[in-house]
């Protein structure tokens, strides 16, 4: 797995063994920084369920002044730490090993990916209505060609993923 553009191109990054995580594919990072490009500048990033970080790091190589990692497994935050220390990105960087749906309700940002476990459905509603209801202002859903997501202003499919395009008002 690779930075695929911004400042770290081409840079390695560290992953984790097994089929536990399900790192976001190239296609589908370019795809969805393509579509970020002009919002990415300066921003705080969020990449909840975060396996390995590379969406995150993607985000600081293209510009976000910040990103928040929040990834349940241990071994994972591990690997982010790692890739955010090979790139002398740690201090851009929070790293918070928790659960996503403890840890939603106090993120901070202006973006927000979240990219839960496919065999995880209810995961997707749970995360969606904690970022509603705190008017997240732009959150970006990957989740699978075949799952649909009410309420979606965007959906772009690239193969068996989808990335579904949400804004919230603070009203929610």
């Amino acid at each position: 797995m690779r930075v695929i553009g911004g400042e770290f191109r081409s840079r390695i990054l560290k992953s984790l063994p097994g089929h536990d995580v399900r790192p976001t594919p190239d296609r589908v990072r370019e795809t969805l920084f393509d579509i970020l490009a002009p919002r990415i500048q300066g921003v705080t990033f969020a990449d909840v369920y975060a396996g390995t970080g590379a969406v995150g790091i993607e985000a600081l190589s293209r510009g976000a002044a910040k990103a928040i990692f929040v990834e349940q497994n241990r071994a994972g935050a591990n690997v982010i730490r790692a890739n955010l220390r090979s790139l002398d990105l740690a201090a851009r960087a929070t790293v918070m090993n928790a659960k996503a749906s403890a840890i939603l309700p106090s993120i901070q940002a202006d973006i927000i990916f979240i990219d839960p476990p496919y065999r995880l459905e209810n995961e997707y509603a749970r995360s969606l209505e904690i970022l509603a209801r705190n008017g997240a202002p732009l959150v970006i859903v990957q989740h699978s060609s075949r799952l649909a997501l009410p309420g979606a202003d965007r959906m772009v499919k690239q193969g068996d993923n989808a990335l579904s395009f949400f804004s919230f008002s603070a009203s929610g």
